[in-house]
């Protein structure tokens, strides 16, 4: 991995503005990214904040980047995907749009093989996400080695060995930042109706998955063993988790994560659709 590689990003929406906060200085210099994008505003923030250059258009600069990062909406891919087309060499194409399979991009590319298909999620806009990556049988191991770097310049990654896995992993953690602010609404809502203030409801529920979270990250335990210590039998604690098991909540939890695998699933045949 050398620190002069040539980056382009097709889209400079919040997510490829994530990755070249974390790229640029860092992983490439500056100069060394690209960003492809019609919103004008779009392109001069990025090159006032990041020092990074910037078209409307696809061009010669992407053409001559080493890896071109797609980072547009999944209904726009098919239309990037025929402008890049002809002007597709060598270069890796790392393609963090959700629901379009590496398979259609291929077909879409004219059979390009160096695609790599992710999956990453929003705590990466503070440099902690974590990233689902899968790579098809044309990447090369120093490309792959370039994927990784880039995708860990805004959290960790996971690496899987069939693309089928994408949609789990979209359910899991793509998903999953929504249903960590969905329970943190709740204790919220639990903390007002019990007497405390909003600003204080919001601290407490948020400091401790907060806390929770780094403390499993922590431990060398398993999750469920943690859990147990703060159980203690007829406690406060006991009350809660009775509660939640009698109204099924684990298995509603288990069971809304994998409609969310089916859904993404769904996506990717209705965006890969000739």
């Amino acid at each position: 991995m050398t620190n002069e590689l040539k980056i382009s990003f097709i889209g400079g929406g919040n997510m490829a503005s994530a990755l070249i906060g974390g790229l640029a200085g860092k992983v490439t210099p500056a100069a060394n990214i690209h960003v492809v994008d019609i919103n004008a505003d779009a392109r001069e923030k990025l090159a006032q904040r990041f020092g990074v250059t910037g078209a409307q258009q696809i061009g010669a600069a992407v053409t001559a980047s080493e890896v071109i990062v797609l980072a547009v909406k999944p209904q726009q891919m098919k239309e990037v995907a025929a402008q890049l087309k002809p002007l597709l060499g060598q270069q890796l194409v790392l393609s963090i749009a959700a629901g379009i399979r590496a398979v259609d991009l291929s077909r879409w590319l004219g059979g390009h093989g160096a695609i790599v298909r992710t999956m990453p999620n929003t705590p990466a806009l503070i440099g902690k996400g974590i990233t689902g990556m899968v790579a098809m049988d044309g990447v090369s191991p120093s490309q792959r080695e370039a994927a990784d770097a880039i995708m860990r310049a805004v959290g960790a990654t996971v690496w899987l060995s069939d693309e089928a896995l994408i949609d789990p992993v979209t359910a899991v953690s793509g998903s999953g930042p929504a249903y960590v602010f969905y329970f943190i609404e709740a204790m919220q809502q639990a903390a007002l109706e019990m007497g405390l203030t909003a600003e204080q409801g919001t601290e407490l529920a948020i400091a401790t998955f907060v806390g929770a979270s780094q403390l499993a990250a922590q431990s060398t335990e398993p999750v469920a063993l943690l859990r147990e210590r703060v159980t203690s039998k007829g406690g406060t604690t006991y009350a809660a988790l009775t509660s939640m098991e009698q109204a099924g909540v684990k298995q509603a939890i288990v069971r809304a994560l994998k409609a969310a695998a089916e859904r993404g699933k769904e996506l990717g045949e209705e965006f890969g659709r000739d």
